[in-house]
């Protein structure tokens, strides 16, 4: 039931040898004997790889020009291939804990429902041409992102402020919420958002209030729930 879907995502899992098999996942695995991972390889190039790692690590070269630099020649070029190597193995390994651990699949589930809800929200504010980027200049596509990251951001902080209104109003009001409820809402709201809009200048100058965080919820047991950095990191 696990290999369809699996393949399905192009995910590829990889053995630690021609020889090894599984009683009931080997499926997985693809055909006996193939997708095996390189370990010579590897342990040639370990010192080459711990430099790398050390060099990003301590900022003297950055991720990206490093790629850079791998993807020149990459079927040649022996780090970049033990580097794909290590890629697989830690993937193999983490795609097998994904599998094992129900609690895992939930809280990465959750987290990347997040990530979609706002990539989602993000490509309905950027409506503009459909969302496409239309111009070739890297520099220019790159302005597009930001720009429709900062106007994503700023309509989501309104949401959040407004939702935190209505929230003290409840509270005055005698209503009892709990973190439980609060959490099913989402500041990607769009309903009350008119994108053609009216534009008026004539509030240009008006000081808004300054912005309140605080709401009377306790949220201690939300956050410790919450997935972690290392969850999603496990996962990937």
């Amino acid at each position: 039931m696990l290999r369809r879907p699996l393949e399905s995502a192009g995910l590829t899992f990889y053995r630690p040898s021609k020889q090894t098999e599984y009683v009931h996942i080997d499926a997985l695995f693809g055909e006996s004997g193939k997708n095996v991972i390189d370990w010579g390889l590897i342990e040639s190039q370990f010192r080459h790889l711990m430099k790398v790692a050390v060099s990003v690590r301590e900022g003297v070269i950055s991720s990206s020009t490093l790629l850079k630099r791998l993807r020149s020649g990459s079927k040649k070029n022996a780090t970049y291939a033990a580097f794909r190597e290590v890629g697989r193995v830690i993937r193999t390994v983490q795609l097998l804990r994904y599998l094992s651990d129900p609690a895992l699949r939930r809280r990465v589930t959750a987290a990347t429902n997040k990530t979609e809800a706002f990539n989602g929200f993000s490509q309905w504010i950027g409506f503009g041409n459909r969302g496409v980027i239309a111009d070739n200049d890297p520099v220019e596509q790159e302005k597009a992102m930001k720009f429709n990251a900062l106007l994503t951001n700023a309509v989501i902080f309104h949401n959040a402020l407004d939702i935190a209104e209505i929230v003290r109003q409840l509270l005055d009001e005698g209503w009892t919420i709990e973190p439980e409820d609060l959490a099913h809402i989402s500041p990607y709201l769009t309903e009350h958002i008119n994108r053609f809009g009216g534009y008026g200048t004539h509030e240009l100058g008006n000081q808004p209030e300054a912005y309140d965080p605080k709401l009377d919820v306790d949220f201690t047991q939300l956050r410790e729930q919450a997935p972690t950095a290392a969850d999603l990191g496990q996962a990937a």
